[in-house]
């Protein structure tokens, strides 16, 4: 493995890095960099915590800062994120990497007031860093063209249309200029995805940075076997024994959330939430005190978490298990970061038991059991032969097409009942 300027970066750029302390380039910067320096398109199956922000930020913006013709700025780079969190995360990147240069960007996101947003457009940009519903509207009412855009990046494709937002993203591409340079980001390759990825790049190069490597390395996983009335207890004595400064737990939905948080509270321990039906404001704020550490421990829901990219992360708690593998990965892939080594726990209980085989079947091994906790339940375990468990849709799903399912069964289930009484009355 080389140094970033092997690269073929600029010295502004390697001024830029050096000041943010890397030294080394991740494998996904590694793979990425050169052939967007080229030119080329790419297609990365990366997750957050791989390096893959500076993967795309530090190509775009040496590409931009060569090209830039004098007069009025217009949009050159327009990079889609599927959380607010992380369009703001991505746009903080870009302040740091462009440090030397006379470049301008700008986050947009829905949840807010659009008039500061509109201001900042009306400027001139060279980067923008957006929603798709935000960036969609902005669009129809005039205030944002596409024209000028040469690159194009699409990150965390996968929970874009997890959180239904295929219909946006092709909206947009129909309004994208045909000659650009592309690049899509995501954390797993399901069909949906390459199916997505053949649509719009063209002739791309493939980054593939595994789950498997990435769940072995410098991370200390544990399962533990429990009932789920037991789980808040055993979750307040590993916080209190290991004295955890920055950590973040994971439930599956947003009153889970919620309910821990003030469960933890009772027990002592500060904690916030953070999901779907907080205020951008409250998001802000949590997020925020987590990172200067006024705020030890996080609770979220796998969502609203895409938006969180803070270092210094040494604990993960799966307090309830992912029902999609790739989730987990994502989880634990939030502590061990920059060569720091980190500690995640998984809880399982008995109705959970097949996702913990659905888990382990991915990441191609089994989790360390720890049995010498107070409440080891054997009862959770999962059988020999035990299939994975399936997928959950609808109720409890934080995002858009699990809140539309769950709104379409009750009202097909309403539907008959109905339908019954009128029968009846015939």
């Amino acid at each position: 493995m080389g140094d970033f300027q092997s690269l073929g970066l600029s010295n502004k750029l390697l001024r830029a890095v050096a000041a943010e302390g890397y030294t080394t380039p991740t494998p996904v910067q590694e793979q990425a960099i050169p052939p967007l320096l080229a030119g080329r398109d790419v297609l990365g199956v990366a997750q957050t915590g791989t390096g893959k922000t500076a993967a795309f930020a530090l190509p775009v913006l040496q590409a931009i800062s060569r090209n830039r013709s004098q007069g009025r700025r217009v949009i050159r780079a327009l990079v889609l994120s599927p959380t607010r969190e992380l369009a703001a995360q991505i746009d903080e990147r870009f302040a740091a990497y462009s440090e030397h240069m006379d470049i301008r960007h700008k986050v947009i996101f829905g949840g807010v007031k659009q008039g500061p947003q509109v201001r900042a457009l009306q400027s001139g940009l060279d980067i923008l860093v957006a929603t798709p519903g935000r960036l969609l509207d902005l669009i129809n009412q005039g205030h944002i063209s596409l024209k000028d855009v040469g690159f194009f990046v699409l990150d965390e494709a996968d929970r874009m249309l997890d959180m239904g937002f295929i219909n946006d993203i092709k909206k947009v591409l129909k309004i994208l200029p045909r000659d650009r340079q592309n690049l899509l980001f995501s954390a797993t390759m399901p069909k949906s995805i390459a199916d997505l990825a053949g649509s719009f790049l063209r002739d791309a190069i493939m980054v593939d940075i595994s789950p498997e490597q990435l769940t072995v390395e410098r991370i200390q996983q544990k399962i533990m076997f429990i009932r789920k009335a037991d789980k808040r207890r055993l979750l307040v004595q590993l916080i209190k024994d290991e004295k955890v400064k920055r950590g973040i737990i994971f439930t599956r939905t947003k009153h889970g959330a919620n309910r821990l948080v003030k469960q933890l509270d009772q027990s002592g321990i500060n904690a916030q939430a953070i999901h779907g039906n907080k205020s951008q404001g409250a998001r802000t704020k949590a997020l925020a005190g987590f990172k200067n550490g006024s705020v030890p421990i996080l609770v979220a829901t796998d969502i609203a978490s895409r938006g969180i990219d803070v270092e210094g992360i040494t604990h993960v708690f799966n307090y309830d298990l992912p029902n999609e593998p790739e989730s987990y990965v994502h989880r634990i892939g939030r502590t061990a970061r920059a060569g720091k080594s980190g500690m995640a726990y998984a809880f399982c209980d008995d109705s959970e038991s097949g996702y913990l085989v659905g888990i382990q079947r991915l990441i191609g091994q089994d989790i360390p059991v720890d049995s010498s906790h107070p409440f080891h339940f054997q009862g959770a375990i999962p059988k020999p032969g035990q299939k994975p468990g399936k997928i959950k849709t609808g109720k409890g799903m934080d995002d858009r097409r699990g809140r539309n399912f769950s709104h379409r069964k009750s009202r097909d289930s309403n539907r008959k009942k109905s339908q019954n009484n009128n029968r009846n009355r015939r």
